[in-house]
């Protein structure tokens, strides 16, 4: 017989829905000597960017701005902002001056903005950005359907805004987007991923963010993709890995890349994102999985708490309109042992 203070299973509507508690990760003392897995990891949080920017309802700059915010109370150390690109292509992204004039900023947290071109830059510098970033394709169809023109073309412009970066001490962050496949040339060749990441890396991108754009990747084709990138002479230490979660596969991906030392991972909260120029592409890898993953593997991510990313996501879902796409808020959002955070989430 079922414990007097357990709820017991019942078809009334009304009832709560029981599930697990809020997750805890089930650690190990330490991975396989073989695994060579970094013994930490920087989260890059670019959900309030690239997890918004394909949403059909625009959101408003107090929702974006609140979300930032929560984000970075919750621990993490580098949450994207916005992106200074054409409001024509881009609508969500309209507000982006009003947005990073409206962040608090924080010691010890980076703000990074995404810029396309001079012009995007010059608005980013106007409203206090300290960090930018740069995108460039792999594919020149994707370059041409991305940014309107062909990748050395795009390369000659970031030059620009590299060098008036460097002049007022701007760090730049690069992407190079559909490392292995692309929405309309297929299968990526790895020295061509390796060829465009060296020359961001070359024209002064302290990072470079390796993007299966649209979640086409397995662990095989993500190991021989950065292994080219590494032989092209770029540094461990300057490569992250962006992740898109079309096909499930995203966290396997993650391990992968780490299993080269990689310790950079760029994650989105609930699982939000979307290029607005790749067909197919669903959401990022969930911030929440990441976090789940690797606190479990005792992976130092530094004061990160699980529990509040997992009521931020609900939240923004909730103003959305849309359910989280993390597996671990799935498992947790709806127990009756959720805490407060959860449970009782508006913005």
């Amino acid at each position: 017989m079922l414990p007097k203070d357990r709820p017991r299973a019942t078809s009334d509507p009304a009832a709560p829905t029981v599930t697990t508690s809020p997750p805890r990760p089930v650690s190990v003392p330490q991975c396989p000597p073989s695994m060579r897995l970094p013994s930490a990891v920087r989260i890059v949080e670019v959900g309030a960017r690239d997890g918004l920017q394909n949403e059909p309802r625009l959101v408003d700059t107090r929702v974006k701005v609140q979300l930032i915010h929560d984000l970075v109370d919750a621990g993490l150390r580098s949450v994207e902002v916005t992106g200074f690109v054409s409001p024509k292509w881009v609508p969500q992204l309209k507000d982006a001056s009003d947005v990073m004039s409206a962040v608090q900023k924080k010691n010890g947290v980076t703000y990074p903005v995404l810029v396309p071109n001079i012009k995007g830059f010059d608005a980013a510098l106007a409203a206090g950005a300290e960090e930018i970033a740069v995108f460039a394709a792999a594919t020149e169809t994707f370059s041409h359907k991305n940014v309107n023109c062909s990748i050395q073309k795009s390369l000659d412009r970031f030059r620009a805004v590299i060098t008036a970066a460097q002049a007022h001490d701007i760090k730049i962050r690069g992407y190079v987007s559909c490392v292995v496949g692309c929405p309309y040339e297929g299968h990526v060749a790895p020295e061509a991923v390796a060829d465009v990441a060296f020359k961001l890396y070359e024209m002064g991108c302290y990072e470079i963010s390796l993007g299966d754009t649209i979640g086409v990747g397995n662990p095989k084709s993500i190991v021989q993709m950065i292994d080219a990138v590494l032989r092209r002479g770029i540094p461990v230490s300057a490569l992250a890995i962006h992740c898109h979660d079309t096909r499930g596969a995203a966290l396997a991906n993650v391990l992968a890349a780490m299993s080269l030392g990689l310790s950079v991972v760029d994650s989105s909260v609930a699982g939000l994102g979307g290029c607005p120029f790749a067909p197919g592409a669903a959401g990022n890898l969930a911030t929440e999985d990441l976090i789940y993953m690797l606190q479990g593997m005792g992976i130092d991510i530094g004061d990160v708490n699980l529990e509040k990313v997992i009521g931020i996501g609900h939240r923004i879902c909730q103003y959305l309109g849309r359910k989280t796409s993390s597996r671990v808020s799935q498992a947790t959002i709806c127990t009756v042992d959720a805490p407060e955070s959860i449970r009782h989430s508006t913005l």
